[in-house]
């Protein structure tokens, strides 16, 4: 199959230009700084006048839930969403059940996903206070890193032994990506709001519980101790101005994500979204939002992910201690930073380098997350100045919701390749197509 792209302003590598892309079988076999190029010999001319092609993206913070959750999600219906986003490669974190802390739990995953999974795939190996010693073992070019929960959200993950964070850190061959929260300052600050606002405070309580000390003394700690090991250090979610004062600016051995939704809200939607932005670690303040702002402008935030982690709306209810914590957003994840583009909170070429270059850098990613002669052709193209609605009916995720829903955005995803197959075109996900399992190193 020969694909040709063309009229696109093409996105990549920070440079903004004409030209168009032909696509030979599933990856890029040129690209051409002009409008047109002949189409004579081409099985599909893309007309993507109006529009931009970036590079897919690559979330690399996902829950898809499966197995053992798979009422609130799936690897099918997720990586449907992920397509229809935009997103052509994702890592899911191993808190399912059974956890992905087994070489054998990380192979069901993968057999999983080889059959079910729209868009490019890779799993996270867990650690847990006694596993270490399977780090040898682990197939360095089929996965991402190793997944360290220093402040377990969900899965009775946490891992909370000096002696067996010194071991992980020590014996990591490959990057470590830690949630970072302290889970007594948590314990301390969830018994004294139980005592001042009831069993279940309001979950605009929820950044006092789970606090700025919380997630700064536990990112002080991951930093210390990759530090003294030598070790590949990448810090999930950042939440706060003052974490940033402990990461340095990219490329570095210590490297952070911020997510979309901590990039977007802030603790003054509770008031309108409640349960539905609970997520740990919490949505902090407005001064917090705009220093994370600054940071994927100055190279302290290293890459954008969504830590899409659907729940069903019945889990939902309650407060700080009974909604389950998690959003949806991998679906509206690229529209919704396009969003802050316009807002001039960071330029297109900014965003692509953090969500699709930097991703593909910082996990060593073979072959993808640019646009390249000869690498994977995956590929979003998106259009600007398209008011449209986000209504339920298009959603795609198992759990049937969004926080983004009756938001009106302007730019639409027309169109994701992956692996040079429109996986997603016309608002509708060719759910036949099965992703690649992501190779590294």
């Amino acid at each position: 199959m020969r694909t040709v792209i063309q009229g696109a302003t093409i996105v990549n590598e920070g440079n903004t230009f004409d030209g168009s892309i032909v696509i030979e079988g599933t990856k890029i076999s040129k690209i051409v700084k002009e409008n047109t190029i002949p189409e004579a010999d081409a099985d599909e001319v893309i007309d993507a006048s109006g529009c931009f092609v970036i590079p897919g993206v690559i979330d690399d913070h996902v829950h898809f839930r499966e197995p053992g959750l798979t009422e609130k999600a799936d690897i099918e219906s997720e990586s449907r969403a992920a397509a229809a986003g935009g997103v052509t490669s994702y890592f899911d974190m191993p808190n399912t059940i059974p956890q992905t802390t087994t070489i054998e739990a990380l192979e069901e995953k993968f057999a999983i996903a080889s059959k079910k999974s729209h868009v490019n795939y890779s799993f996270f190996f867990g650690a847990t206070n006694d596993n270490a010693d399977l780090f040898e073992k682990l197939d360095v070019h089929g996965i991402p890193g190793i997944k360290l929960f220093m402040g377990s959200s969900t899965g009775n993950m946490l891992v909370d032994r000096r002696e067996s964070l010194e071991r992980i850190f020590a014996s990591a061959r490959i990057l470590i990506m830690a949630h970072c929260e302290d889970t007594e300052i948590i314990n301390r600050n969830m018994a004294v709001a139980k005592q001042r606002y009831g069993d279940d405070p309001a979950v605009t309580h929820h950044p006092e519980i789970r606090s700025e000390k919380a997630c700064y003394e536990s990112t002080r700690l991951a930093v210390e101790l990759a530090s003294k090991n030598d070790a590949r250090l990448h810090v999930a979610h950042l939440t706060t101005a003052k974490e940033l004062d402990l990461i340095p600016k990219y490329p570095d051995k210590i490297t952070a994500e911020a997510t979309v939704s901590h990039l977007y809200f802030s603790d003054r939607d509770y008031t309108s979204l409640g349960t539905r932005i609970k997520c740990n670690p919490a949505i902090k303040t407005e001064r917090d939002r705009e220093a994370l702002q600054q940071a994927v402008n100055d190279g302290r935030i290293a890459v954008i992910g969504t830590d899409h982690a659907p729940h069903l709306l019945a889990q939902k209810k309650g407060g700080c201690s009974r909604a389950a914590s998690g959003m949806p957003m991998i679906q509206f994840s690229l529209v919704t930073m396009l969003e802050l583009v316009d807002k001039g909170v960071l330029s297109l070429e900014r965003l692509v380098e953090l969500m699709c270059h930097n991703p593909a850098r910082l996990f060593e990613v073979r072959n993808r997350g640019f646009i390249r002669e000869g690498f994977q052709a995956d590929l979003v193209i998106i259009r600007p100045n398209t008011g449209w609605v986000c209504t339920k009916d298009i959603i795609q995720s198992r759990c049937g919701w969004s926080p983004m829903e009756g938001h009106m955005f302007l730019w639409r995803v027309e169109r994701t390749l992956c692996n040079g197959h429109s996986v997603y075109r016309d608002g509708k996900v060719d759910t036949e197509y099965i992703g690649q399992p992501v190779v590294f190193r």
